[in-house]
């Protein structure tokens, strides 16, 4: 237990939510206790993560999450172990819903220049139909700015995304925006990234785009399952400024999508429900949500990426950096159990 990392919940508490303040206090070693010096109050080292009241071993708990982040079935985590299979969901989802948390906090909290952006959606298989999961990350830092899912792939779904992307972003940063040739993409942007344009006469003010901001389209065509040929469609910006963007954020030579693809083959192969044939399927959409936030939170966290890696001044070493920490979200590799013990801060007033 380190006391100088938690802070007090306590709603009527003077120093509630302030961390590292000296007024949080070692109760009990043995029952995991704090205790706060300026309320009297005491609580459990593990509220606000998975592991409180959990009445399982701390380890199994990070083992079982490892794994399911892996790709790993719950059915051969039930027959390895010998936990109840409602123990290994009810874990997953409590697990999933935490890492939801923590990453809406420091998508909300840590706006950053994003440069360059693409976003797609996959379909994954469930008892009785299918979901459609879209995604989006922010290329040059290789970090997954968060997904939704949905039983149908409309422009409700994707506005959902792009709200996302729209409060990650920095404004008044350039932003090079990759999509394929769904119409809704355009609409979404064109929604979350409009700004009022003040003439001071009567009515409602005129919208434009905030300058900087650009979009491109990978528009592929099929014969049946034959790709016949990829168009490539510079819908916002000219073919200039998107080349430049390109260069600059050194992510291709032209507009594409290839690298949220490769970012899909990841969830795909993390997450046993998107199997493209497979019996490890989920019977509710809640449970993929949870997943797909976990597999994710583990790869911007956890995950070292080779494309990120930053050569030393002295020797040949390389500083193996995460997604996250691309972007200055942490300054370090964090472990599975250290994302899980993360407690998320609690508004100071209110």
């Amino acid at each position: 237990m380190d006391p100088t990392q938690a802070f007090c919940a306590n709603p009527a508490c003077p120093a509630r939510g302030k961390a590292g303040g000296g007024n949080i206090k070692i109760h009990s070693h043995k029952e995991r206790r704090l205790r706060c010096t300026c309320c009297g109050k005491t609580f459990c080292a593990s509220k606000g993560t998975p592991f409180y009241r959990l009445h399982k071993d701390r380890t199994l708990f990070v083992t079982v999450a490892t794994l399911l982040t892996h790709g790993c079935p719950p059915q051969a985590i039930v027959a390895a172990y010998g936990l109840d299979e409602r123990t290994v969901a009810r874990w997953h989802n409590r697990s999933g819903s935490h890492c939801q948390g923590v990453h809406h906090h420091h998508l909300g909290s840590k706006p950053l220049d994003l440069q360059h952006v693409q976003a797609d959606e996959l379909y994954a298989r469930r008892q009785g139909g299918r979901s459609w999961m879209a995604m989006a990350m922010a290329v040059p830092h290789r970090l997954w700015l968060g997904g939704v899912v949905s039983p149908v792939r409309n422009l409700c779904l994707i506005q959902r995304l792009v709200n996302m992307v729209r409060l990650a972003w920095l404004p008044g940063q350039a932003l090079l925006i990759g999509v394929d040739g769904l119409s809704s993409y355009v609409t979404a942007f064109w929604r979350a990234f409009r700004e009022k344009v003040m003439t001071g006469q009567r009515g409602r003010p005129p919208y434009r785009l905030p300058g900087g901001v650009w979009l491109g389209q990978v528009v592929k065509r099929y014969s049946g399952r034959l790709l016949k040929g990829v168009l490539r469609r510079v819908v916002w910006g000219s073919e200039e400024q998107i080349q430049e963007q390109l260069r600059k954020t050194k992510t291709g030579r032209q507009i594409n999508t290839s690298y949220i693809e490769r970012l899909n083959a990841t969830f795909r192969a993390g997450l046993a429900a998107l199997v493209r044939r497979g019996r490890a399927l989920v019977r509710q959409e809640g449970t993929l949500e949870k997943g797909m936030y976990l597999v994710g939170c583990v790869y911007n966290f956890c995950t070292e990426h080779k494309s990120l890696g930053l050569r030393q001044r002295r020797g040949k070493k390389w500083l193996q950096r995460t997604p996250a920490m691309a972007a200055g979200w942490t300054d370090h590799v964090w472990s599975v159990e250290e994302l899980l013990s993360f407690r998320l801060p609690v508004p100071l007033h209110g």
